[in-house]
């Protein structure tokens, strides 16, 4: 949804159809507003709301479109395609017209606290006063331009609705068309778990040997072990689990048990691809695989442990990368037509992949390939339309195992189901779902997990957003070693630079010494001091003595910048906004000058602001194939020897490479076209990253992106010290009791 004509590129025909007639189109009701039974006066309504930023441009070009094209669809049906087109842009895959009735405001983009200028357009509210659910689905009944998706065979419609008791969505035909592609091939894969075709469903004990070989003995069931056996008895999976709980640790010992039972039974090796949607979750699952790969004890499996060993893939790419991006264009080179030439493809960080991505890669997948997807299903969802992950496990605490499925798990694992995990009613889906549920990283003693645990506390009932307020407090009142509460007492409050330059040590208690991890004594938490005093202190000289070639010198270099890049991985400030003073990019600007003043950086402000400066971080936005980098790698710019001169220096962003003969990329500043300097960062960018010191900091003022998951996103990239900084009241509790519901009607039951 870049532009016009990406919305538009799937439309019907022109249709036949003279002008719109003055008095052609029935008046409604005295009250009703205008809008809804005018044409000019709806197009007039949608161009006020376009220019105060509550609607995009392109809802209204959709509005004219449709009217050009057909004229006389009904002011109503059109007013509603216009707020469809907007759900797109807000990640919702469709617009529920009964929510928009019961919540109006919240079907366009309204500023958090109204609009003090003068003359504000109509609020949705007052537009859809008095409107009933029953007329505005009457307004839908356009055959040509709305069909019926439960017919499934929506024709050549612009839009797709679906009603039912009470209710009613209002699709653009393409996302109706993702979102049935992705229920079609998902259940012809769950048809497969119990068929012949799956030789691991007739016979758990084939597995049972494997599995004993690669997880421990226990009593109580090992959700690791289950996960692994229930992903090798379907040919979709899904790992879900919180941070720490063995996502990546459970999928290496997956495809060493899938790898040993294919070589135990054919000539030939799985043809095994690990991709992940960004290029900075590609890079820490191929550094998370590689050495627990390089770890996994095979012995018991394989009389021959290091083929087995060769045959566990390593190497991960991007979803764009894998199925073949082609330029300006929303295509692939990998389709239903040209599938991809594997037999298991596991995605890692899946709750960022949205809809039409799904759709692309399953259409990409051989009908026989496995699909296992892995990934936190409370964290922030995709940018981009759909929640597919959170869709797919809305279940997924529950467990709902029928029997079956219990029985089988029972006689590969070794272990019975909880009780309280069955259900007889258990839909197909639930059957190909474990939830990982023990953190190995976040302990009973650990703030970070249990204030993670507390924001992501459900809200059942009414009363349980109180209940949920008290355990957040309970957390930062107990005492923890590794959380700190930043409340600012103002804009100006100095108290943020200090933060930010030396990581608030004094908001820890004993300052964070003597704090331990595994045995290991930790350092305190820091700020981007650390990594730029790591910048200057270990800058190589430009040629050390004896040293005959510039590749000798460029190795030091590689070495420098590799020890400054896991300096700077040492702190991150992150947003929930991006503009604004307590956005990122009003914060970074602020960071930058502080750090200046601390004379850890040198640069005037027009260098601050627009140009390049040594000790510069920068985060890629947009894929870039020709350089290697992908949306969200982290750079921090370095200065070189020339190549001709050693005497002087150049400057170059270094980025880290998963190559280990080169294992920093030196990227011409000039060549990089989309970067954003990162001392500040938002927290969906922050998605597939971790950090030892994460600061989270909230605006002063309520705003609607402000919620439980996105809380707890930022909570969870902290690895060992995490603190909250709050410019304003009470934004905390509002926050983590707004959860993110997208509009989908993505469900396999």
């Amino acid at each position: 949804m870049n532009d016009t004509k990406d919305l538009f590129d799937d439309l019907p025909e022109p249709f036949e159809s003279g002008p719109l007639e003055p008095g052609s189109l029935k008046p409604g009701p005295p009250e009703t507003h205008p809008a809804l039974e005018d044409i000019d006066a709806l197009i007039a309504l949608l161009d006020r709301w376009v220019a105060r930023g509550w609607l995009r441009a392109l809802d209204r070009a959709l509005v004219v479109f449709l009217h050009r094209e057909i004229n006389d669809g009904p002011p109503l049906l059109l007013l509603a395609a216009a707020l469809a087109s907007h759900q797109l842009g807000r990640g919702h895959v469709s617009l529920d017209l009964a929510q928009t009735l019961a919540a109006p405001n919240l079907a366009l983009s309204l500023p958090p606290e109204g609009d003090d200028l003068s003359d504000p357009p109509p609020l949705p509210s007052q537009v859809l006063e008095g409107l009933e659910l029953e007329r505005w689905c009457a307004a839908l009944d356009h055959p040509l331009l709305v069909a019926d998706g439960h017919d499934n065979q929506p024709g050549s419609t612009p839009l797709v609705r679906l009603t039912g008791p009470g209710s009613a969505r209002l699709y653009l035909r393409r996302y109706w068309q993702y979102e049935q592609d992705i229920r079609v091939r998902i259940a012809a894969r769950l048809d497969d778990v119990s068929s012949d075709k799956n030789p691991a469903s007739r016979n758990p004990a084939l597995l049972a040997a494997a599995l004993d070989a690669l997880f421990p003995t226990t009593v109580e069931i090992d959700w690791q072990k289950a996960a692994c056996a229930l992903a090798a008895r379907s040919p979709f999976a899904v790992i879900t689990g919180g941070p720490g709980t063995g996502k990546t640790t459970t999928v290496v010992k997956l495809l060493a048990l899938l790898q040993s039972q294919q070589l135990a039974q054919a000539d030939r090796a799985l043809r095994i691809r690990l991709a992940a949607p960004t290029g900075k979750a590609a890079a820490r699952l191929n550094e998370s695989i590689a050495g627990q790969v390089a770890d996994l004890a095979l012995a018991a499996l394989s009389d021959d442990p290091e083929s087995l060993r060769s045959v566990i893939p390593q190497e991960v790419t991007t979803l764009h990368r894998l199925l073949g991006s082609r330029p300006d264009t929303r295509h692939f080179r990998h389709h239903a037509g040209n599938p991809l030439a594997l037999d298991v493809l596991v995605i890692d960080e899946a709750s960022m992949v949205d809809i039409e991505m799904m759709a692309a890669v399953l259409g990409a997948l051989p009908p026989r390939a496995r699909l296992i997807l892995l990934g936190d299903k409370d964290q922030l969802a995709s940018v981009e339309a759909g929640a597919v992950l959170g869709d797919l496990c809305q279940r997924a605490e529950g467990g709902h195992y029928h029997h079956a499925t219990c029985q089988w798990l029972a006689q590969a694992t070794g272990t019975a189901v909880p009780e309280h995990y069955q259900n007889t009613e258990g839909q197909p889906l639930d059957q190909a779902i474990a939830m990982l549920r023990v953190s190995h990283r976040f302990d009973a003693s650990s703030g970070i997990g249990q204030l993670a645990q507390a924001v992501n506390r459900p809200l059942r009932h009414e009363h349980d957003g109180q209940a949920k307020k008290r355990a957040i407090r309970e957390v930062f009142t107990t005492g923890y070693t590794d959380i700190a509460r930043l409340p600012l007492a103002d804009a100006d409050d100095p108290a943020f630079e200090r933060l930010v330059v030396d990581g608030y040590p004094a908001g820890f208690k004993h300052r964070g010494i003597g704090r331990q991890h595994r045995g290991n004594d930790l350092a305190p938490a820091t700020g981007y001091r650390h990594y730029l005093d790591v910048l200057h202190r270990q800058r190589p000289d430009q040629r050390a003595p004896g040293e005959a070639s510039f590749d000798q010198v460029k190795a030091r270099h590689d070495d420098w910048a590799l020890a400054v890049l896991d300096a700077h991985n040492r702190f991150q400030l992150l947003c929930a906004l991006r503009k604004g003073p307590w956005g990122v990019e009003g914060l970074s600007l602020r960071i930058a000058k502080a750090l200046r003043r601390e004379r850890l950086i040198a640069a005037n402000d027009r260098e601050l602001e627009r140009g390049w400066y040594l000790g510069r971080p920068v985060l890629v936005t947009r894929n870039d194939y020709g350089l290697g980098l992908m949306n969200g790698d982290i750079g921090i710019t370095l200065a070189l020897p020339h190549p001709e001169d050693p005497s002087r220096s150049v400057l170059r962003v270094a980025f880290p490479t998963a190559n280990i003969d080169k294992p920093v990329k030196w990227v011409l500043p000039s060549r990089l076209q989309a970067v954003d300097t990162v001392f500040a960062m938002t927290v969906h960018k922050s998605q597939g990253s971790e950090f030892t010191h994460t600061a989270l900091v909230l605006p002063e003022a309520p705003n609607p992106i402000l919620t439980r998951e996105l809380v707890y996103t930022g909570i969870t990239r902290a690895k060992h010290w995490f603190t909250l900084v709050e410019s304003g009241r009470g934004i905390l509790d509002e926050a983590v009791t707004r959860e993110v519901v997208r509009v989908s009607g993505l469900g396999l039951s």
